[in-house]
């Protein structure tokens, strides 16, 4: 049976993430180092003071420098340091790092553990996870299409391929390559995972991509691999066993993105309803208007389904389960779920609402993004509807 009373530690702790998020995080919302993406500068600056507070990476374990939260605790932290758009950098729990923290946990070996974890942790260190490639050149949301090749050699591997919406290149100092395998002999051996170094020859980043969304520490990019060389050591987890450890990474990040958003989608609503309370329309404030009324009472019926959901999934993965099934139908009805939550806001709002003299004209535009990333809606409800078709169910 699921315990949804939280003890009082984290009840303390949510309180002293919360209080951090609003005095020291809030205030730089306005900073102009946010265009078009986050610049490093802030990054760093924002790192320092989650530091500062005791509050740097609540999902890393103890031994390399994290709080060590379990999954309901980082549930509840990450909603609560989401407040702000910027509240993830503060405490160093942005994608792809914090989906790439619990990659290397679970599949990287203890010399590489002892190498990254520490200065990744600590927020030192930013990783990419390169996986994406175009619709034209290969997998976007169907992994399968891989094209990026890693050909073994007596030296180890060298990379070719192009990857497509890489998130973070800028600044980062590893890359998590996703590539199809072959052998010597030119045998296929399935998809693997190699570290590559940003300054590897052979690496370049084309294109920096123009996106709808800004809280990307160094942007999205298309980038290419021209026989990149890897020796042996820079392989990660098993050769071709690179889609498995993929969703060792994809399940708990599509839960925690519902958790980060969830904050936004809070804030967002907040102001909503002082919106409404103070606003006067026709005689009435327009939160006694019913068509304002019920969008309010749908956003608090949609929030707290939201943090259900959340709370339901983080409390099976502390169990050890896999909860592939169910954070794939989380990340789908949160990712649906919150974004009408910010645009009934923005709606309440009315022209205030488009303009940025409040967040939620940023986090309406960011938060459209979810519905995309780590697999769009459409490629879950596929993923969900052949699950239920199949005979052995």
């Amino acid at each position: 049976m699921i315990d949804f009373e939280l003890p009082q530690e984290l009840v303390e702790l949510r309180e002293r993430v919360t209080e951090f998020i609003k005095t020291k995080v809030v205030p730089l919302e306005n900073d102009p180092r946010q265009h078009p993406h986050i610049e490093e500068s802030l990054r760093q600056e924002l790192v320092a003071l989650g530091r500062e507070a005791g509050l740097l990476s609540p999902h890393a374990p103890k031994e390399y420098g994290g709080l060590g939260l379990d999954h309901r605790g980082i549930a509840v932290v990450f909603e609560a340091a989401s407040y702000s758009p910027l509240g993830h950098l503060a405490l160093n729990i942005q994608a792809p790092d914090e989906g790439n923290v619990n990659l290397l946990m679970r599949v990287a070996s203890p010399e590489q553990k002892a190498r990254l974890l520490p200065p990744l942790v600590r927020g030192e260190l930013r990783t990419v996870f390169s996986m994406t490639e175009t619709a034209t050149d290969g997998a976007g949301a169907d992994p399968s299409l891989l094209q990026t090749v890693a050909q073994q050699d007596k030296d180890g591997y060298l990379i070719t391929g192009r990857k497509y919406m890489i998130s973070g290149v800028t600044g980062a100092g590893i890359n998590i390559v996703m590539a199809r395998t072959l052998d010597v002999h030119g045998q296929d051996l399935g998809a693997s995972m190699f570290f590559v170094d940003m300054d590897a020859p052979g690496f370049s980043c084309d294109r920096e991509l123009h996106t709808l969304d800004s809280n990307t520490p160094g942007g999205h990019w298309e980038v290419s691999f021209d026989k990149v060389r890897v020796t042996p050591d820079q392989v990660l987890g098993e050769v071709g066993r690179g889609f498995a450890q993929a969703q060792i990474r994809l399940a708990p990040a599509r839960l925690t993105h519902c958790m980060r958003w969830l904050g936004q989608a809070v804030r967002c609503h907040e102001i909503a309803v002082e919106h409404a309370r103070k606003r006067h329309s026709f005689g009435k404030t327009l939160g006694e208007h019913q068509g304002v009324g019920f969008m309010l009472a749908d956003n608090e019926i949609e929030l707290h389904m939201c943090r259900l959901s959340i709370w339901h999934c983080a409390w099976l993965l502390d169990q050890h389960e896999q909860a592939r099934n169910e954070t794939s139908m989380a990340k789908v009805f949160c990712s649906e779920a919150l974004g009408r939550v910010v645009d009934r806001c923005m709606q309440i709002l009315g022209s205030i609402g488009i303009t940025s003299d409040t967040v939620v004209e940023r986090v309406y535009r960011d938060i459209r993004c979810f519905r995309i990333y780590d697999g769009p809606s459409e490629v879950h409800r596929h993923a969900l509807a052949r699950r239920l078709m199949s005979p052995r169910r």
